[in-house]
């Protein structure tokens, strides 16, 4: 990244700090909109689901928690029409609202009634993680399963309790979405309640990792799962792929600003071994790499990483509780 560049990063961090309203309409204007088409979402949860039942995991939660849903709720409410009865999503900002999240919710209907195809990457360029089909999976989502799903009074239900989710009151008919927006503590979520936990593209922007991790490990039953998509790119900060490495620690401090959040500039290893630290087995089942970088371009605290941190710009970790700790 050229001095202008980053001097231009520098900039918008101290317009953070003098105009914060400013930076919102900025933040607003360059959200990721995807969540807000019924078809991302329902590529996304059937996606995640997909990849459960490849390696033979439980693709039938009743349960679920959403870490950073983004600009609505379409992901855990396809994952409402799939069958769970609960929802958790948390977020560090307010972005949804019931008007876009009833819209979503009428499309995805249709998109489940109609048993259409999980959105390819023709569609969705980029789009992770990949599957060998992306034919409906009626081996999963059975004829059975779906006829009860999608039950009139069901979706009656869901339809209910997304018009509450600004309620501070919990939702006590047979579907339940709880919004925590900003989430501060594992208290917000019993311990033990939730089937499966799942993430896209969201972990690489949490600024306190142990703390997430330690929370979902609170969350999950002994016999949960959790499903996440990672992307150690550096988001649009440098023209290289891996150049938020690149920046000095108090050259990062001066870009952040007072953001509330960006991303984390931790690689791969420190997932790992956070899961490892909180009693998780894990699988990596999609890496996508580059070429290895010029170490010398790195800033001196990343120039230590391993070859496999420094090769890995995406990764989808499947978890699960080590039922012998």
């Amino acid at each position: 990244m050229s001095y202008l560049e980053t001097a231009l990063l520098i900039s918008e961090g101290t317009l953070v700090r003098c105009l914060p309203s400013v930076y919102r309409l900025i933040r607003s204007r360059r959200e990721n909109t995807g969540t807000r088409s019924a078809r991302y979402c329902y590529m996304v949860w059937l996606r995640h689901l997909c990849l459960l039942h490849e390696n033979g995991l439980d693709t039938s939660p009743k349960v679920i928690a959403e870490l950073g849903p983004g600009s609505s709720l379409g992901v855990g409410i396809a994952g409402l029409l799939s069958g769970a009865n609960t929802y958790y999503s948390l977020d560090v900002l307010q972005s949804a609202n019931i008007e876009s999240n009833l819209k979503v919710f009428e499309d995805l209907v249709q998109l489940f009634q109609r048993r259409s195809d999980i959105p390819d990457n023709n569609e969705f360029v980029g789009a992770r993680p990949q599957l060998k089909s992306y034919s409906f999976p009626h081996h999963i989502l059975r004829e059975d399963r779906l006829a009860e799903c999608l039950r009139s009074d069901r979706i009656d239900e869901i339809k209910k309790a997304i018009g509450d989710i600004d309620s501070k009151k919990k939702n006590s008919g047979p579907i339940s979405i709880r919004y925590f927006v900003p989430w501060d503590s594992p208290e917000v979520i019993s311990e033990q309640s939730v089937d499966f936990i799942y993430s896209q593209a969201v972990l690489e922007h949490v600024a306190n990792l142990p703390i997430a991790y330690e929370a979902m490990s609170l969350w999950l039953k002994k016999d949960g799962i959790m499903s996440h998509r990672i992307d150690f790119r550096s988001h649009g900060l440098s023209k290289l792929w891996y150049g938020h490495w690149t920046y000095s620690d108090y050259v990062w401090h001066l870009i952040i600003g007072r953001r509330p959040y960006l991303i984390n500039r931790e690689p791969l290893s420190t997932h790992l071994r956070l899961l490892g630290n909180c009693g998780f087995d894990f699988r990596v089942i999609e890496q996508d790499r580059e070429a290895i970088p010029d170490r010398r371009k790195l800033a001196r605290n990343f120039r230590t990483l391993s070859n496999d941190d420094l090769t890995t710009r995406g990764a989808h970790v499947l978890s699960w509780k080590n039922l012998a700790t």
